[in-house]
């Protein structure tokens, strides 16, 4: 699937006019997103792996640390609005040498849509921000590329508002507190159907006591990369899935005849650490 795109130009213009065609006719966002307790952004990154020779595009997700929420799980970097930082950050991204200033739908967006628009600038800066605290992206070195269609959380009030960038010349990143580390992902292994497999999880209390099950057949996909061994499941599963659909026609195996990962979660999971 990947070897019509001999190049990063080819690929970034191919996603560029796939989101676009997908989501123009669509609902966008709600009327009242910037103002939802709710409501997220994240950032869903590709670009080449620093560490390899030749085109190798990847997705590149955080690893929550221990001293978060959902710790250990593979995420986009982003989060909640903050109404003060991300109006004026959003005033930023509408300069023509910004992230969204460069997008080539911008100014289509500005005329015929004006309310979506802003609304996008303010869940774009907050993403951008967001990704700036979490691992020091450069907001003006990414590429943007669009947004995906929304998520919403399982065992969180939360709605999440992908954008989508690439990035080409920011090879290291500077961790906080809330990111163990930052993984890279090859396009070519999530396009490997025997990648996948189910999730079977179980909760404990914090004496080991089994609290709840969830169902069996979690979707989920399993990286392995020298000493790395990741499973990427729940939302941030579905938002690359629905990119690898939409980018290159990709649907994963059927759950039923994969293999399955068993993982545990305490209490420590949804409530974070006090």
């Amino acid at each position: 699937m990947l070897n019509r795109f001999k190049d990063a130009p080819s690929l970034i213009n191919h996603i560029l006019h796939v989101i676009d065609e997908t989501v123009r006719h669509g609902r966008i966002f709600p009327w009242d997103v910037l103002n939802s307790s709710e409501a997220s952004a994240v950032l869903l990154l590709l670009g080449r792996h620093p560490k390899k020779h030749g085109f190798e595009p990847c997705i590149v997700l955080n690893k929550r640390s221990q001293n978060v929420k959902q710790p250990g799980d593979l995420c986009c970097p982003g989060g909640s609005i903050s109404p003060r930082m991300d109006s004026f950050f959003s005033a930023l991204l509408t300069l023509p040498v910004s992230p969204l200033g460069k997008w080539p739908y911008w100014s289509k967006w500005r005329h015929q849509r004006p309310q979506d628009a802003r609304r996008l600038s303010f869940l774009l800066a907050t993403s951008l921000r967001e990704s700036f605290e979490e691992m020091r992206l450069n907001p003006f070195g990414v590429t943007f590329l669009g947004h995906l269609p929304s998520q919403r959380l399982v065992m969180f009030r939360r709605v999440i508002y992908p954008m989508v960038g690439w990035i080409s010349r920011q090879k290291r990143f500077l961790t906080n507190w809330e990111v163990e580390k930052v993984v890279y992902i090859p396009l070519e292994k999530l396009l490997d159907p025997g990648n996948y497999g189910r999730y079977r999880l179980q909760m404990n209390n914090s004496h080991g006591k089994t609290l709840d099950r969830m169902p069996d057949n979690l979707p989920c996909f399993h990286h392995e990369n020298q000493d790395e061994t990741e499973l990427l499941w729940g939302a941030t599963y579905r938002i690359v899935i629905t990119l690898l659909q939409l980018v290159f026609g990709f649907k994963p195996p059927d759950t039923i005849s994969l293999p399955v990962f068993h993982g545990v979660l305490d209490e420590n999971y949804i409530n974070g650490l006090e």
